[in-house]
Parts: C-alpha cells; sequence; structure tokens
C-alpha cells in the first residue's frame, strides 16, 4: 500500500505542471493547447507502442473503445475546459474548483464501489475529507482575494462553470480507469497507459487540424500551425505530454492497481 501511495504521490507532482502551461502561453487558444498536447503525446507513443506490441494484442475491442473513451474525457475534453478556465480565472480558482477532486473522488467510490473495495466508514472519511476541503481554502485564499476586479462577470463565471466541468469529466475517468484496472490485474499499467496515449493521437489529430481551421476563420492574424511562438509552444506541448499525460498516466494507473479507489481518491491532493 505504501508504494501505491509513492506513486500516486508522484502522479500529483507530475499533473501540478498542467496548471502553468496556459500561464507560459497565454495567448494561445485552450483547444490549440489541448490538441497540440495530446497531438504529442500521440507520437511519442508510438515507439513505446511498438517496443510493447505483444501486450497491446491482449487487448480486446470494448478495452480499446473503454481507453479512447477515456481520453476524451479524461484528457482531451479535460484539459481542453481547464485551460480554458484558467485563462478566464487565474489559476488559483480554476485550481480550488479542480482541488475538490480528492473529495468528490471518494464520495463516489464509496457509494459504486463499496462492493468490490469494501465500503470506508463514512465516519472515518468524513474528518479527512473536510481537512483537505478546509486545506484547499487556506491555500487559495490569499489568491481569490486579489485580481479578481478586472475580469468581467461573464468571463469569471463561464471559467467557473468550465472548471466544474472539469471536475466532472476528471472524476468519472478516474472511477472508470480505476475500475478496468482492478478488474484486470493481469494487464500492465504501462500498456494501459500506452492504449491510451495511442487513442490520442488520430484524435488530437483531426481536433488540431479542425482548430487551425478554425482560427484561421475568428482569428486570420493568428500565427499558423503552431502560433506566435512555435519553438516554445511545441516544447512546451512535449513537456507537458512526457510529463504529465505520460509519467503521470503511468504512475497514476500503478496507484490504482495497488489502492482501493475511495484511498486512492484523496491522493490526488498531491496535484493541488
Amino acid at each position: 500500500m505504501i508504494s501505491g501511495v509513492l506513486y500516486a504521490l508522484l502522479a500529483g507532482l507530475m499533473w501540478g505542471l498542467i496548471f502553468v502551461g496556459p500561464l507560459i502561453v497565454p495567448d494561445y487558444p485552450a483547444l490549440l493547447q489541448s490538441m497540440g498536447r495530446y497531438l504529442a503525446l500521440g507520437l511519442i507513443a508510438l515507439p513505446i507502442a511498438w517496443l510493447g506490441r505483444t501486450r497491446l494484442r491482449q487487448l480486446t475491442r470494448k478495452d480499446w473503445f473503454t481507453a479512447l473513451s477515456l481520453t476524451l474525457m479524461g484528457n482531451v475534453i479535460y484539459y481542453a475546459c481547464l485551460a480554458s478556465a484558467i485563462q478566464r480565472t487565474g489559476a488559483p480558482v480554476s485550481t480550488m474548483i479542480i482541488g475538490t477532486l480528492p473529495v468528490v473522488i471518494p464520495l463516489f467510490a464509496n457509494v459504486l464501489y463499496s462492493q468490490r473495495d469494501g465500503r470506508l466508514s463514512w465516519r472515518r472519511l468524513a474528518p479527512a475529507l473536510a481537512l483537505i476541503g478546509f486545506g484547499l481554502l487556506c491555500v487559495n485564499i490569499a489568491e481569490l482575494s486579489q485580481g479578481l476586479s478586472d475580469v468581467s462577470g461573464w468571463r469569471y463565471g463561464s471559467g467557473i462553470v468550465l472548471a466544474l466541468i472539469s471536475v466532472a469529466c476528471w472524476a468519472w475517468y478516474a472511477l472508470r480507469n480505476a475500475r478496468w484496472l482492478r478488474e484486470n490485474p493481469d494487464k500492465h499499467p504501462m500498456m494501459w497507459a500506452t492504449a491510451q496515449a495511442l487513442v490520442t493521437l488520430p484524435v488530437s489529430l483531426i481536433g488540431y487540424a479542425a482548430v487551425c481551421l478554425w482560427l484561421s476563420i475568428q482569428k486570420p492574424l493568428f500565427t499558423l500551425p503552431f502560433g506566435p511562438h512555435p519553438a516554445l509552444f511545441i516544447g512546451l506541448m512535449i513537456a507537458i505530454a512526457v510529463l504529465c499525460s505520460w509519467v503521470g498516466t503511468l504512475c497514476w494507473n500503478i496507484a490504482s492497481q495497488k489502492l482501493p479507489t475511495v484511498i486512492l481518491g484523496p491522493l490526488i491532493v498531491f496535484e493541488t
């Protein structure tokens, strides 16, 4: 169990980097950042998939469909909404909303997966979740009281909604991903991370082309296909893809096989 906690800690540290990306390239649309990140991930996964092709052949069509749905909800849609929320509200507000995941995930896990993993007493769970929530509020309260006067009500409100959608997407991802890994203990977590990375390639390739087409119409002055700072953008997308998407997902998958979901959920607090 200790090793599972350590892997969850490492995953959280890697995922925490995604809050920095939108602030480094604030003039890049969130959708372009999202598709760029996962396009880089899909390309990086190709040589890894070739080396692990024997294990990947063990996956059924249903498994690949599950990997695709996890990728869409937990990666593409989640990151697009999060990046846009950060640009609209700032990192502190979005971070605090995403920070509710350590509370949301165990609540649902204790209800949905109690027969498989065993139910954790609400009396024991509630104090831990309350402390996490209070800690997140204390960490972010200083930033929340600053710098909001320059943001319009509509832009700020839409950012809040997008952050809430991000919470819903990733909560579903964490629960469904953990369920698959617990139901398939014979499947290696690296193989499952590779499968999810592979299915992002066609999705992100189509998505990136669509975003570029949309930008060419809506923002004709925006430099395509890599924006006004191509070297910075490409380097940032590769770094986020490797550290956040690949290493982070691999560590989280290992932790998901080692820990019950109701215990795993609160550990995502390491991200925030």
